[in-house]
Order: C-alpha cells, then structure tokens, then sequence
C-alpha cells in the first residue's frame, strides 16, 4: 500500500513542475492539489481549509489593503516627491530609487512598493530617453531586498514568525528580521547600484518596444491656485523646469473670468488664477498635490470629501447628449456635482474655456466627481467610458491619518500590547471609515491568488510534517552534510531553498522549507531561529528567474526582459545575500 507521505511528495511533484511550466496559474494549481489530497485522504477533511484562517493569510491579506490606503492617501507620492528626480544620472537613479523601494518594502508589501514606483522608474526612463530594462529590474530586485527587513515587509517572513509560533510558542516580532534583513539588503543594494545594473544585457528593454500600450491621452484642463499654493508670486515662465519635470505644460492663464492673451507668460501667479495646463490624467492629478492647486468645482465637493472623489476618462460619439454642448450648456457642475476637467481633442489645443467648449464627437472628455455618480453621468451624457484605470483623486489631506494610524499600530504590535493581526486589522478599519479605501476597493486591493496558493498550500505543508515527510527532508540533507557541523548544514538548506524559490512561488517555497529548518534543528540538538531566519532570506531571494518572485513578474512586460536576462544579475546577488546573510545570521541568532 502506498503511504501518504510517498502521495505527498508524488504530489508536490506534480504541483512544482506545473507551477515551473506555468501554462495554469499558479492558485488554481494549488487549490486543485488540495482538493485532490483531501478526496486521496491525505490531508484531513476538517483540517482542508484551514489555511484560509491561518494568521500568516491574514497578514498578508491585511498588509495589502494598507498598502492600498497609503497609496490613496498620497502618503507614499510625499515621499517619492521629495526624493526623485527626473535630472539624475542613471547610476545616480537607480541608487535613490532602489534606496527608496527598499526602505518601503520594509513597512509595506513589497509589490505594492513596486507597483508604487514602477510609473516613477518609467517616467524618468521616458524623459532620459534611454530603455527602462536599465532600471526596471534594479528597481524589483531592491524592493525583494527590502522586503527582509521586517516582518510585514515579504509574505515568506509572515509565515516564517506563524511557524516558530508554532513550534516555540513565541512568533519572531516585527524588527526581529532587521539585523540579519537589513545588513543583507544594504549589501545587496551596493551591489545593484555600482555593479548590477550594468550586467543587465544591453538587448534587453527589445521586447517592450514592440508592443507599447495606447499612450494616455493628454488633456487640456483648468485647475485653481489656491491660497497656500506654492506657485503665487512666480512668474510663469520661470516654472517651465518644474512643470517639465511633472510631465505639464501651463499653455494658458485665466484671470478674472477671462483666458489672458499671449502675455500670459510673462504674468505673476495670483491666488484664484486658472491655470490651463496640458497633461494625461494622472500627472495633472499628481501636478495637483505637488503644488498645492486645487480643481474647478471643489467646493461643490466638501461635503462629498470623506465619500471619494475619482476621474473618468470618456469618449464623446455621435449623438451623445452633450455633442455640440458645453458642460456650462448643461450646468453640469451646478446640477450634477460634476467637472469637466479637462478635453483631448486628438493632440489639438483650443482658446475657449474648458466649461464653454462646445464638445464634439471624438473628444475625449476627463470628468472629475464623486465615486458613486460618475458611472451615472457619463451615461447619462451619452459617452463611452474608457477602459477601466486607476484613476481615484489623491486624498492627500488625510495622509496624516494613514501614517499616525500606521505608526501606531506598529508600535502597538512591537510592543506586545495586541498581536499584529488585530493592530493591521485596526488600521483596516480605520482607512475605511475615513474612506481612503473606499468599501469597493477593499477587495480589489488583495493580490487574491497568491491568498489562495497559500491558504491551499498551508494544509498539504501540515499534512507533509505529519506524513514524517520534511523529517525525511532534513535527514538527507543532514546526511549530505555529515562530519561538516551545523554551519554547512545551514548554508545548504540556504541554497536548496533559494533555488526551489526560483522555480517556484516563495509562500509556496517558505511552507515546505520552514517545518524542514526545524525539524534539522531538532535533530542537531541546536537553536531552531538560525535556521528560520536562513529560510526567510532564502526565500525571499528569488532573482534568477522571472517566476519566482511576482516582482520579477511584474517587471518582464514593461522592461521587456527574457527568461535569461534574470540570472546575470540575479546570480552574483545570491551568491552575496549567502555570504553577508550567513555570518549574520550566526552573529544575531547563534546555535
């Protein structure tokens, strides 16, 4: 009779080489092997779905949708303002943003860190005129970095705290990975910025080339100095290097209810001008927060505030309501609490003001208004709306919120006053009753497959350390290792992990190597958080391939890199996170 352990690993064979071959995803994998080892009898029926309520699911669930309210709350646009800019040289780039992706990575997910700065990295490429591939990966493979350095910062480390609860009764704490996280990360981010980047195959960024996306269209808009406003008192035409940076061009200025003529850039900014600028969406949004402006129409939206305000990019066809009509023709604002922001009339600029603009068939209309009534309105206007983007206003006046909140929590958890499941679940709470995740965006912030792989994978883990299976696993690789001491031992569990976490999903990777690290502990009569934390570095350092970690995922598309451009660089990385992270791991957690 087979047993279940020879099941067990028969099956996770078969998971690992589909989640290598990658033509099903990767969640329906999982779930589908769970499903089959609960109908073999292998994993217990009560016990199937006990991954979905495990702390370490939780966790990164939660890590998510904060990471979403930072985001909204335009506390992370603060940041990258301050600390990035267009004019730097390449090398000089990449060591501030890989610096600023690593030091997010350390209080918020890692992919979400990413995804933050990915548009930063690509807007910076565009204006140098060079290929993103030169920084797009520098940029992933810091904010993997970055992610050791605390507990909430890479799920592997999440999970790594649910197991030494587990087996010592006490989870590593939220700064116990930051002696060993952060000296590994520092190493590796030197590494990336005077060395790495220039490994990178000169070939690579071809691929993106060939297939760009649609450009973003570019509006022409009015938007409101108001009366903090940084621009008062400035000339025009000397703030042409700001808006260059910002991706603006101010064609016009309103003053008084009238657009001034030609002399526009020779005039000072007064408080209450309209500024008429040109911009795609986002970066008049972004134009917005950075100089202290304010929308035409926003006092209508007081009341609307904590409701969530978002921008609507909608195509104007024949028929429509408002062809050959202005907003003001339909008093949009005033009876429907809705802007229009801005128009793209294919690359054509026009004298008239925006809300007096007889609007055509083929304009492109940017509306601006509360969440709820856009979709109503661009109906009832008679557009077509764009294909869905992200383009929710920028709440940056309840950043401090986000932050205190945050902050708070953390220190809540550090300090063992409440366990970090119910202090993130707090700022959860928090960021919603101040809607800066509106209740919409709470389950579209969480990265659902990789919560299904790991609540699916958690249950045939257990069954695996019960089946005696990762015993088995650390007998061999003990016997492999024979005669040479604890410390050989610890480095090859490093570098078997590491390489099972290039070929598959690191959560993945963390449940099945985690009960193997303790149980060799166990068997050495040795201390079991050596290595624990050898696994979560291990783990987490996936840089030699596209599929082991999603942030090297992330970046294949735009950066237009090959399965083999990975490993130039990802190789050396790991043989250096080995070499800093082992002493260190000695130093802060001994035998």
């Amino acid at each position: 009779m087979i047993s279940d352990q020879s099941i067990l690993f028969t099956l996770l064979g078969v998971v690992f080489g589909l989640l290598v071959w990658g033509k099903i995803r990767y969640d329906l994998v999982a779930f589908g092997a769970l499903i089959l080892a609960v109908i073999i009898g292998v994993v217990p029926q009560e016990k199937a779905f006990a991954g979905f309520g495990h702390h370490a699911t939780v966790i990164i669930a939660l890590v998510l949708i904060v990471s979403r309210g930072l985001s909204n709350s335009g506390a992370i646009e603060l940041i990258a303002r301050h600390v990035i800019s267009g004019g730097r040289t390449l090398a000089m780039h990449i060591g501030v943003m890989s610096g600023v992706a690593a030091v997010l990575s350390a209080v918020m997910n890692n992919v979400a860190a990413l995804a933050l700065l990915m548009p930063i990295d690509m807007q910076a490429a565009k204006k140098a005129k060079r290929s993103v591939a030169l920084s797009l990966m520098p940029l992933s493979f810091a904010s993997i970095l970055g992610g050791m350095i605390t507990l909430i910062g890479t799920p592997p480390n999440i999970i790594i705290a649910s197991f030494r609860e587990q087996a010592l009764g006490e989870p590593f704490g939220m700064f116990d990975f930051t002696p060993v996280g952060a000296v590994t990360a520092f190493a590796g981010v030197i590494f990336i910025v005077f060395i790495g980047w220039r490994l990178i195959p000169r070939a690579a960024g071809d691929e993106s080339r060939k297939d760009q996306p649609m450009p973003h269209q570019d509006y022409v808009a009015e938007v409101r100095v108001a009366e903090d406003s940084r621009l008062i008192d400035r000339r025009v035409s000397d703030l042409d290097q700001e808006t260059d940076e910002a991706d603006v061009a101010i064609v016009g200025l309103v003053r008084n209810g009238k657009r001034l003529p030609g002399r526009a850039r020779r005039e000072f900014v007064r408080k209450g001008d309209l500024l008429v600028i040109e911009a795609d969406a986002e970066h008049i949004d972004a134009f917005v927060g950075s100089f202290d402006l304010e929308y035409v129409g926003s006092e209508k939206y007081k009341g609307h505030a904590d409701e969530g305000l978002a921008l609507v990019e909608a195509v104007v066809p024949e028929n429509a309501r408002i062809e050959g009509r202005s907003a003001l023709d339909l008093r949009l604002l005033y009876r429907h609490g809705i802007t229009l922001l801005g128009v793209s009339r294919k690359g054509k600029t026009f004298r008239e003001r925006v809300r007096k603009l007889d609007v055509r068939a083929g304009d492109v209309l940017l509306l601006l208004g509360p969440l709820e009534q856009l979709d109503d309105i661009v109906k009832w206007l008679g557009c077509l709306p764009l294909k869905e983007r992200d383009l929710q206003v920028v709440q940056r006046h309840k950043a401090w919120i986000t932050v205190a909140s945050f902050v708070l929590a953390i220190a809540a958890a550090t300090s063992g006053i409440i366990h970090l499941p119910e202090a993130l679940a707090l700022v959860c709470m928090v960021m919603i009753g101040f809607n800066i995740v509106p209740l919409k965006e709470i389950y579209t912030s969480i990265e659902w497959p990789v919560i299904v792989l790991l609540g699916s994978m958690i249950p045939i883990g257990s069954a695996l350390e019960a089946s005696g299976g990762t015993a088995l696993i650390a007998q061999q690789i003990i016997e492999f290792a024979a005669g040479y001491g604890p410390l050989v031992v610890l480095a090859l569990l490093m570098i078997v992990t590491m390489t099972l976490s290039d070929v598959l999903n690191n959560t993945a990777t963390t449940v099945i190597a985690a009960p193997i690290a303790i149980d060799i502990a166990s068997r050495l009569s040795v201390n079991p958080d050596p290595f624990l934390m050898a696994v979560a570095i291990a783990a987490s350092c996936a840089f030699l391939t596209p599929i082991g970690h999603k942030n090297n995922t992330l970046v294949m598309g735009p950066g237009g890199y090959r399965f083999g451009d990975y490993w130039r660089m990802g190789l050396p990385l790991e043989i250096i996170v080995i070499a800093v992270s082992l002493p260190m791991i000695l130093v802060v957690w001994p035998f």
